[in-house]
């Protein structure tokens, strides 16, 4: 399973039509796994690499397979880097920026991610 890695948010108010929405419990995501959320008619994988509160956040569409599958690959790391297989073709992404590891010519979209009180939160457009 994988889940997000946790991003500050930046100082100051969120820039107009953005919104942080409230999608899960820390608890809900079980380490070294990721999970899918379907936010404003987006399936976001959210991606919780190790033990503690980080998270990432990504599109869940794997555009190779052409299906929402992200959120079921495989979490590890290509020389320190968080990353994501996906469980279709393989192919694997950089949780933190999206871009494919295999192919430079493709990124998946990322989505800001935090955690407050226990809970996960991510930025999305309204």
């Amino acid at each position: 399973m994988s889940v997000a890695i946790q991003i500050a948010s930046p100082p100051g108010p969120t820039p107009a039509g953005l919104e942080w929405l409230e999608v899960c419990a820390l608890a809900d995501i079980p380490p070294g796994c990721g999970v899918a959320a379907l936010l404003r008619g987006r399936q976001i994988a959210l991606v919780r690499p190790g033990e503690g509160d980080t998270l990432f956040a990504l599109s869940n569409y794997d555009p190779f397979s052409e299906a929402f599958v992200i959120a079921r690959g495989i979490v590890g790391d290509a020389a320190g880097r968080p990353k994501i297989a996906s469980p279709i073709y393989k192919q694997s992404f950089d949780l933190a920026t999206g871009a494919c590891l295999d192919d430079a010519s493709i990124r998946l979209p990322v989505y800001p991610v935090r955690v407050r009180g226990g809970r996960v939160e991510v930025e999305i457009a309204g």
